[in-house]
């Protein structure tokens, strides 16, 4: 140390091999296994890695993008703490961490590449037609397609739509009303042409019901027939009743066999 000018190897009473260990030890002292770190970069719902983190931004917990989506189809609360996170619309409370995501990436060596693989193996399953690789000649292909392209098409996108309010109608000690629950979102909005039969479909799949268990769909506290249309109920139902209230209110309960 009483040398003033030089390097720093002449001022310190140490060759420079040992110094060169030194450095080397420090170096190994501050690694990290990416173990350590897997608390604060894997997935609390499918337990891998973060892929595009999304933050709840209500409690700040963070998930799979795909994953914490997926939830809330079925839940309003977050799946690790079970708070609320919105009383209707969740989704608007999710943020994606491109911060985070970049620094997972670094992390875990392979991750950025394999989930890029796996992507593109993905839509190539989704539209294998596209690229012609599903061995059929040509002129078949497009004659498939077409066909398809008739089944896939949307012909209630342009029609008037209506906004319904499904309210589950409860009756004491009636039989069924421990099976039959309220939705969590009861508020939809469909095509006018859309029969009371469909509805019934979509509550039994929301429902989890069994497939024999009968509903009864009703409007002003009159049973609806399965053929009659959102329209035609709220044109001689609701309307003419004077009710004025939007959305249209339908109420759904076990069926009662009057037999």
């Amino acid at each position: 140390m009483l040398v003033k000018s030089g390097s720093l190897l002449q001022r310190l009473p140490v060759s420079r091999d040992r110094l060169s260990l030194g450095i080397l030890s420090m170096a190994t002292q501050s690694r990290r296994f990416v173990k350590e770190f897997n608390p604060h970069i894997t997935c609390y719902i499918c337990k891998g890695y973060l892929i595009k983190p999304t933050t709840v931004t209500e409690c700040l917990h963070t998930f799979c993008k795909s994953c914490i989506v997926q939830h809330f189809e079925e839940s309003n609360d977050c799946p690790k703490c079970g708070i609320q996170v919105h009383e209707t619309n969740p989704w608007e409370m999710l943020r994606l961490d491109n911060t985070l995501e970049e620094i997972i990436f670094k992390l875990v060596p392979g991750l950025r590449e394999g989930e890029q693989k796996r992507e593109s193996e993905f839509w190539k399953r989704k539209r294998p037609q596209e690229n012609g690789e599903d061995g059929l000649p040509s002129n078949k292909r497009l004659k498939d397609d077409e066909e398809e392209n008739d089944e896939n098409k949307d012909y209630h996108r342009s029609d008037p739509q209506i906004a319904i309010c499904l309210d589950c109608l409860r009756n004491n000690g009636q039989s069924g009303d421990n099976i039959v629950k309220g939705l969590m979102k009861k508020f939809i909005r469909c095509s006018r042409r859309i029969t009371v039969g469909t509805i019934k479909k979509f509550l039994s799949l929301k429902l989890k019901l069994p497939s024999t268990y009968e509903l009864d769909v009703l409007c002003n506290g009159e049973i609806m027939g399965k053929d009659h249309t959102m329209e035609f109920i709220y044109m001689t139902r609701w309307r003419l009743r004077g009710e004025n209230s939007y959305p249209m209110v339908l109420q759904y309960r076990p069926r009662i066999d009057f037999g």
